[in-house]
């Protein structure tokens, strides 16, 4: 293999975590919580910090706690900012910022939105049919510094 040929094998698995990262946001966006299944791996194993949250570990606790967060959600949009890929073997990890516009409650509710920020690790591991979610770690930032 040449150097060109593993710098486009470099760009295709960076744009596959990218993809997956993508459809995280795309789930959470929409309050999905099967395309948010389709997402995560379905193990122990996962781990989700949500901002103000303990650790959450294992499908179950990580499952219902989107169910939680879609159901007390009127609107959600993000903006992702200083997004970096890293790719070593089968596992990946995304590193960003989340510009947040929300509002609580019902969707008639979303005429009041709020912004906030956080910043994020999401981790993801290659099986056999593509990356899965592992880890969805997010931090507020209580002002810009």
């Amino acid at each position: 293999m040449t150097d060109a040929d593993d710098h486009a094998v470099d760009h295709a698995v960076d744009d596959a975590v990218r993809a997956a990262n993508s459809s995280f946001y795309a789930a959470l966006e929409a309050c999905d919580l099967d395309a948010m299944a389709e997402v995560w791996e379905h193990s122990d194993r996962i781990v989700v910090t949500h901002p103000g949250w303990p650790m959450l570990r294992g499908w179950a606790r990580v499952a219902g706690s989107w169910d939680a967060i879609f159901r007390n959600t009127g609107y959600i949009q993000f903006v992702l900012t200083d997004e970096l890929v890293t790719v070593v073997g089968d596992t990946a990890w995304v590193t960003l910022d989340e510009n947040i516009l929300q509002s609580a409650g019902s969707t008639e509710a979303a005429e009041q939105l709020s912004g906030s920020k956080a910043t994020s690790v999401n981790v993801f591991v290659r099986d056999d049919t593509g990356w899965k979610m592992v880890v969805h770690h997010a931090s507020p930032v209580a002002g810009e510094g």
